[in-house]
């Protein structure tokens, strides 16, 4: 087995299998096809030292459960991708650190170090290599303290998938049983029979190969010019929001959630921001999870990625000078718009680019349009991840790595788990620096969602 070294000063690095291969051959789902081949991370900071012995051993445990995270990714005919559930092992690597535990938070947030808590393996030989698509690092801190660091391949499971199985490991750990998680991609893919593809999807295009490599050429060339603020709200900040956004509404209309509210206040400021003519078309594209759209057809816990994406489009003078309710309503009504019928035209169009070994040239609009007139929103805000432990209380701080895509705004929950939210804004270098300074960070924090004299 190849992987990347594990940085810091190592203990011990294991290959971890879940009790031998299942012979099994799991076809990725289309929607899984739309991530790449690329990890995803997780960081989680504890005041306390963890029992690495045994958190190594429920890890273990817990993978009996998740045939998949111990396969390895292969190519199929048509240029989709499956699992071979070949018990090939996940890595765990333990080090320790000569550096105390910082007191990250929102002020201090762990971007810049994260690197030093994963194990990196090598993104660019995945699909037909011995690559592990689960790799866990525990990091022991000077002084007292330890940092979990998880990694898994996002061709494998979406964010909630991914907490499900922390949540699994973590009562795992904690002497509880839990079945095991259903990962039938059929349950996902057999939507789209008997539905007719369309010729284009008002989500995705296909782009020529020369369009990816310019795409992610500019992605690269610009994460230089990138920054990551994490800005947190107060639960009174937020329920503000709420009602300001309720008090604007007709009584036919469905009263906002704190989730609307926020997230229309942020796109208003962001979109006061770039200060675009008029006219021009606000777009935000807004990250959306299937499982409660799809609950009379997937399972409870169904493990995989189950997400899409819809659009809600204002004018820029529309977005700036109409009252919150009117930039609420107006996500909502895109929201709506994620039915049980609309991701069966989408199955059925992107398992027709999958027919024709297109898969690998979809990408969402919102994506594309990223450096244009979009700001991507995921509100991951209802994922309980402070509430991961193991045996060592709950974590003082989470994670995710920066956005390396601008105008994307991500939601998460704080460490108290009441309304209040952390805020997490991958801007340009100058948009970052105008939301620091005194008059932007107000509008920020405005619960009244105003937006001063523009």
């Amino acid at each position: 087995m190849r992987f990347g070294r594990s940085s810091g000063n190592p203990e011990r690095t294991v290959v971890l299998r879940s009790g031998g291969p299942s012979g099994e051959r799991v076809r990725l789902g289309v929607h899984d096809l739309m991530n790449g081949t690329f990890a995803t991370s997780r960081t989680f900071f504890y005041r306390q030292t963890l029992d690495a012995d045994a958190v190594e051993d429920s890890l273990r445990r817990t993978l009996a459960h998740y045939p998949l995270l111990t396969g390895r990714l292969e190519r199929d005919a048509d240029g989709g991708l499956s699992v071979a559930c070949d018990d090939a092992g996940a890595v765990f690597a333990v080090a320790r650190s000569d550096r105390p535990m910082p007191d990250y938070g929102p002020d201090r947030p762990a971007r810049a170090d994260l690197r030093r808590y994963l194990h990196s393996v090598n993104a660019f030989r995945v699909v037909g290599h011995d690559t592990p698509l689960l790799a866990v690092k525990v990091t022991h801190m000077r002084g007292g303290g330890s940092v979990l660091g998880v990694s898994i391949n996002h061709a494998v499971v979406d964010g909630g998938g991914y907490l499900d199985f922390l949540l699994h490991w973590s009562r795992t750990h904690a002497g509880e049983e839990r079945p095991a998680a259903p990962y039938d991609r059929s349950l996902l893919d057999g939507l789209a029979d008997g539905v007719p593809p369309a010729p284009d999807d008002p989500q995705y295009d296909v782009i020529t190969g020369r369009q990816k490599f310019g795409f992610i050429w500019k992605v690269n060339a610009g994460a230089r010019r990138m920054r990551t603020l994490t800005v947190r709200f107060t639960a009174d900040e937020v329920l503000g929001l709420r009602e300001t956004a309720r008090a604007g509404q007709g009584s036919d209309q469905q009263a906002a959630s704190s989730g609307d509210a926020l997230g229309a206040h942020l796109w208003r400021v962001l979109g006061a921001l770039r200060d675009r003519e008029p006219d021009a078309q606000e777009r935000l594209g807004i990250v959306v999870g299937l499982r409660a759209v799809l609950k009379d057809r997937l399972p409870d816990g169904y493990w995989g990625n189950a997400v899409s994406n819809t659009t809600a489009t204002l004018p820029a003078r529309t977005l700036r000078e109409e009252p919150l309710a009117h930039t609420a309503t107006a996500l909502r009504t895109a929201l709506d718009r994620v039915t049980p019928d609309r991701v069966r035209q989408e199955a059925a169009y992107l398992e027709a680019q999958r027919t024709r070994g297109r898969s690998g040239r979809v990408f969402s609009r919102m994506a594309l349009d990223a450096f244009e007139d979009t700001v991507a929103l995921n509100n991951s805000s209802r994922l309980p991840v402070y509430a991961v432990e193991f045996g060592a209380g709950r974590p003082f701080w989470f994670e995710y790595p920066a956005s390396p895509i601008p105008w994307t705004v991500l939601i998460t929950p704080t460490p108290d788990d009441d309304h209040s939210r952390d805020v997490h804004l991958s801007i340009p270098r100058d948009a970052a620096d105008a939301l620091r300074g005194p008059e932007w960070t107000a509008r920020l924090h405005d619960p009244a969602g105003r937006l001063g004299g523009l």
